[in-house]
């Protein structure tokens, strides 16, 4: 079986939306506890497109946080390089919040992961009981590709990009740490009250 405490799950926020993460964890945006202030960083039409898709549960993939399984997505490229009609936002502003599967399994959590692109018609959905077998559902390898494009494999991409979703909202407690691009970045977070022990500066997690 996987170890699940060494399977991370990576959501990406503003830096600005850490001093809420502190006090509320990470908040579904129709809970009680929503931050009010949130800088959203993601793609207003594919926010859209995920209210509207059904899960094979019933649920709306829009009811879900979402978490990928490794840093430096092609939904990050998008970010910082502006494509699509997103606002461009700078890597030192771009914060990962990283948890564990084994964390929200102890937070007693309900959740659904895939083995691609969430909304592809081509990934699989999984659920707690499937669990155990993760590391033969996910493709660890093609999630940590720096690469997705490659003419030998035109599937890369979707399975780069599996998704862990989340249903609620998960408490501090639960969160391993944060990754920032910059000592610029670390130093801020430490500002916010993050301990020092929790920041990882990764620059090759960001493009």
């Amino acid at each position: 079986m996987a170890d699940l405490n060494r399977i991370y799950l990576y959501r990406m926020t503003h830096i600005t939306n850490v001093p809420h993460i502190l006090e509320y964890g990470i908040t579904h945006r129709t809970s009680s506890n929503a931050n009010p202030n949130f800088t959203p960083i993601g793609d207003p039409t594919l926010i859209s497109a995920r209210d509207g898709f059904v899960l094979e549960n019933g649920r709306t993939l829009g009811e879900y946080i979402p978490f990928y399984f490794g840093p430096r997505m092609p939904m990050l490229y998008v970010i910082q390089k502006g494509f699509n009609g997103v606002s461009v936002t700078p890597a030192p502003e771009i914060v990962y919040c990283v948890t564990s599967v084994q964390k929200i399994i102890d937070a007693n959590q309900d959740f659904v992961y895939t083995n691609g692109h969430a909304v592809d018609s081509f990934s699989s959905q999984f659920g707690p009981p499937d669990v155990a077998d993760i590391e033969n559902q996910v493709d660890f390898q093609a999630v940590k590709v720096r690469d997705w494009k490659s003419p030998t494999d035109l599937d890369l991409k979707r399975r780069m990009q599996a998704e862990f979703l989340l249903l609620g909202d998960l408490p501090f407690p639960s969160v391993l740490g944060f990754v920032v691009r910059n000592e610029t970045a670390k130093t801020k977070l430490i500002g916010f009250g993050v301990d020092e022990q929790q920041i990882r500066i990764r620059t090759n997690a960001y493009f």
